[in-house]
């Protein structure tokens, strides 16, 4: 995440020189990342929210010489931080079928490079719809966070399992300290906590803290009295398992969350995802099976 500013950098050299495969960066715009590090055999993957996200990160990108290697086009039903502002996300031209065309003619102007698409796309004929429009494959997180093999808690995945449609907002006010909206699952211990102000502000991460005028870092909005923030980093973290002796959990999700209705073994989704499960419905051609649906490189 461009927006955790104080590592944000240090983490890219670090990643390129462990020769990482991918480094997809996104949390605000990635105008800078090829000119931290010369990134070797590493590919750079920008996620955006529209064209004039792209071309601004490609125009700037080209005065150091390189262009994205892919590009994520996130859409406004993904979970965790979203590139819009509050008033934009329920807008019909920012749906990921409306916001894909446009970014998929920029990506073609400087140099066609693969676009998938995230935030919403759900079932195998999400993946065919989008595929037919044109993108080179998709990102999903909601539906791997319910995996049995999934590194989120037992009661994470419990949560989201007995979601309703209602249970998933998009909150304001408790909120990120990053500023950024963020998709919440409203019974999470720690969204609660902070939205009727029983927990005690505290940090001892520091990964959001954002410079003042003077170049100093600040304290995270989540460690200040009033601030009206959930904690991301411990929230997160307690959410998989980590410290949560210590922390409550906070729990994010897709918008299509409420949909998972069974936790599936990795090979039983990607076999539902690509069309080839046992119980495919009739019907299905196998032209429109799909034998690949993330982007490696």
């Amino acid at each position: 995440m461009v927006a955790i500013a104080r590592d944000y950098e240090d983490s890219v050299r670090a990643a390129i020189d462990g020769k990482v495969d991918v480094i997809v960066s996104g949390g605000g715009l990635p105008l800078s990342l090829p000119a931290i590090k010369p990134p070797g055999s590493t590919a750079l993957v920008p996620v955006v929210s529209s064209a004039r996200a792209l071309e601004l990160i490609c125009r700037k990108w080209e005065r150091c010489g390189y262009r994205p290697d892919a590009a994520v086009l996130e859409g406004p039903l993904a979970g965790g931080h979203l590139g819009f502002k509050f008033d934009e996300i329920s807008l019909e031209a920012n749906r990921l079928e409306n916001l894909f065309p446009p970014v998929k003619e920029a990506a073609v102007r400087h140099g066609d490079f693969p676009v998938v698409v995230a935030g919403g796309v759900y079932s195998h004929n999400d993946i065919l719809r989008f595929l037919r429009l044109g993108a080179d494959g998709v990102q999903m997180g909601t539906r791997f966070l319910a995996t049995q093999e999934s590194s989120a808690s037992v009661f994470y995945k419990q949560a989201v399992l007995h979601a309703r449609e209602e249970d998933i907002l998009v909150s304001r006010k408790p909120g990120s300290p990053c500023g950024m909206p963020f998709r919440v699952l409203r019974r999470a211990p720690m969204f609660v906590s902070a939205e009727q102000g029983r927990r005690r502000p505290r940090c001892d991460k520091g990964y959001l803290l954002l410079k003042d005028r003077n170049g100093e870092y600040l304290k995270c909005p989540a460690d200040s009295e009033g601030g009206g923030c959930f904690c991301i980093c411990n929230g997160l973290l307690s959410s998989a398992g980590y410290n949560a002796e210590r922390e409550e959990p906070l729990y994010t999700v897709g918008a299509n969350g409420y949909r998972v209705d069974k936790i599936l073994a990795v090979k039983d989704l990607m076999d539902e995802l690509a069309g080839t499960a046992v119980d495919e419905p009739a019907g299905i051609a196998a032209r429109d099976r799909v034998s690949g649906v993330a982007l490696i490189r």
